[in-house]
């Protein structure tokens, strides 16, 4: 029978844990790392606002002939396939090769995996071009290691608690570092796993909150990787960033989407360091072995 492993007892994520979150989200700050973003249409804008308001800076590079130079020269790459098209596709398998060679971390994205056949093949193909960090929500991240069927389209229809035996798998198959959003967000590399819990539920009511994090996990892969940092705690950094702004936006605006997104936003850009860790729990969660 196929060992999965097994999630027990929560612990509090320990000082140097955060002392090294700390340490990412001033590392995206000094420095502005330049990420390579191949995402869908619908969330280019935000995504590169968001990208700026959080101290990162954007490149929307996705055209074949240039995918693979760009991916040299960016501090993170990341690869969403929310709307693929055949050119698309091949300007995300060209920056995967740029990554690879100029060993650029890069982020896959599989925006509703198992709801279509092409682009989960796609996502099952790239996987095994060793991303720094497989993101997506419980369903996705369900298919793509072998535990689910897919959500409805980009929604997810599992709880990410239900999918992490099957993340620590995939994480320990693939080498990356494996993130799940939900309710409770959860960033899995090997058998550890660290819980990050904040946010507001009007988050799921604009486009491309989910998109962006993606984009900001590669800014923050690449800004930890510069700085001599660990990727892991820089994942955590990139989820505790972006459910702090949301928890600040949500305060002022739970029930209007619209000025939440504009709230969200500058909560990005004004969150102190110290400000994001106080908005949100860190929780380690001690990984064991069954059959």
């Amino acid at each position: 029978m196929q060992e999965h492993a097994s999630i027990s007892a929560r612990l509090d994520a320990p000082s140097d844990s955060t002392t090294n979150v700390l340490a990412a989200i001033t590392a995206v700050r000094d420095n502005t790392p330049l990420v390579q973003c191949l995402t869908n249409a619908v969330v280019s804008n935000i995504t590169a606002n968001a990208l700026l308001a959080a101290g990162a800076a954007p490149a929307m590079c996705d055209t074949p002939a240039e995918s693979y130079d760009f991916a040299r020269i960016a501090t993170g790459v990341l690869v969403n396939g929310g709307t693929p098209s055949a050119e698309q596709y091949e300007g995300m398998r060209q920056a995967i090769a740029g990554a690879k060679d100029a060993r650029t971390p890069w982020v896959l994205d599989p925006v509703a995996a198992g709801a279509l056949a092409a682009r989960t093949d796609f996502y099952r193909e790239v996987m095994q071009l060793y991303p720094a960090v497989i993101r997506g929500n419980a369903s996705e991240i369900g298919v793509l290691a072998g535990s689910g069927q897919g959500g409805r389209g980009v929604d997810a229809t599992d709880k990410a608690e239900d999918v992490l035996a099957a993340a620590c798998t995939l994480s320990q198959q693939t080498g990356a570092t494996v993130a799940i959003s939900g309710a409770v967000d959860y960033v899995v590399t090997g058998d550890r796993v660290t819980a990050v819990e904040g946010g507001h539920p009007t988050m799921a009511q604009v486009i491309g909150t989910g998109c962006f994090l993606g984009a900001l996990v590669a800014a923050y892969a690449g800004a930890a990787l510069a700085a001599g940092l660990d990727r892991h705690d820089a994942v955590v950094a990139a989820h505790a960033h972006t459910a702090a702004a949301g928890s600040v936006a949500g305060s002022l605006y739970a029930t209007r989407p619209g000025s939440f997104a504009v709230a969200w936003l500058d909560a990005l850009a004004e969150l102190s360091a110290e400000q994001v860790i106080d908005r949100v729990s860190l929780r380690e969660l001690k990984a064991g072995r069954q059959a």
